[in-house]
């Protein structure tokens, strides 16, 4: 890797002077432990219309399509280890670094990493939940059930309508979730944002506000993204392999 040393250098001398720093990661830190981006050649989407929530909640077909679609991506999903780029900011939260992490990702690879502050804006795809009784489940169980079956499973406590516990299109996201991060935004000395598009909203709107709150904005992304403009650095480098660097240098200017 080609390291530009100077923004290892610049990032790092951030880090020991932040005292609310926030981490926003999307689906490119997840592609390093071998899960395709849903928008990738590889993802679901490049083959499938993904189903909306109004026509989840209103058509048993559209259920099933739905169903068929989760358990096409399950096994990627489950199957992923946290990758070193994981392991990294894991590392940062257990050693006082980072406030806590705001994430696009529906994989669960930062808590089985070591963080526990995260806040999951788009939910999280190791449970399904009853639409009608709000009773919860193990993700892995019902989809074995629907993959033997090919029948959509029904809440095994009040026979209402199972989804996993992600957001749809469509569906709004958790407002408690997005108030608190709205509110770490707001607060934050600075923000790393990691693997994401930046496209998304309401959550690509986080690193802006961030931004304008005066906190510094670091891009840690392969493709240009729609806040480079603002970004005070802006990085095209391998995740993993870019954090494991920053945290070595951080490691040595650290008091």
């Amino acid at each position: 890797m080609n390291v530009d040393h100077e923004k290892i250098a610049t990032v790092s001398q951030w880090l020991t002077q932040a005292t609310r720093a926030v981490v926003f990661t999307g689906a490119g830190i997840s592609t390093e432990s071998g899960i395709p981006d849903f928008r990738s050649p590889g993802g679901v989407w490049a083959t499938n219309q993904p189903v909306y929530y109004d026509d989840f909640l209103a058509s048993a077909e559209a259920r099933h399509e739905y169903w068929r679609q989760k358990s096409e991506a399950h096994d990627a999903m489950f199957e992923a280890d946290p990758n070193e780029g994981h392991q990294m900011l894991a590392a940062w939260e257990s050693k006082g670094i980072l406030r806590g992490i705001i994430t696009q990702n529906i994989d669960g690879l930062h808590q089985r990493a070591g963080n526990t502050n995260v806040l999951e804006l788009h939910g999280t795809a190791l449970h399904i939940i009853c639409l009608d009784c709000d009773h919860q489940y193990e993700a892995g169980p019902l989809v074995t059930e629907f993959r033997e079956t090919n029948k959509v499973p029904s809440c095994h406590n009040c026979g209402g309508r199972l989804k996993h516990a992600t957001i749809s299109f469509g569906q709004s996201l958790v407002e408690e979730v997005l108030s608190e991060a709205y509110r770490w935004s707001e607060e934050a000395d600075l923000m790393v944002a990691i693997g994401s598009s930046l496209v998304v909203t309401p959550a690509a709107d986080l690193p802006r506000l961030a931004h304008q709150s005066g906190a510094r904005l670091v891009i840690l992304n392969r493709n240009s993204t729609p806040l480079d403009d603002l970004a005070d650095v802006v990085v095209r480098e391998s995740i993993g392999d870019w954090l494991q660097q920053l945290t070595q240098a951080y490691q040595k200017q650290a008091p």
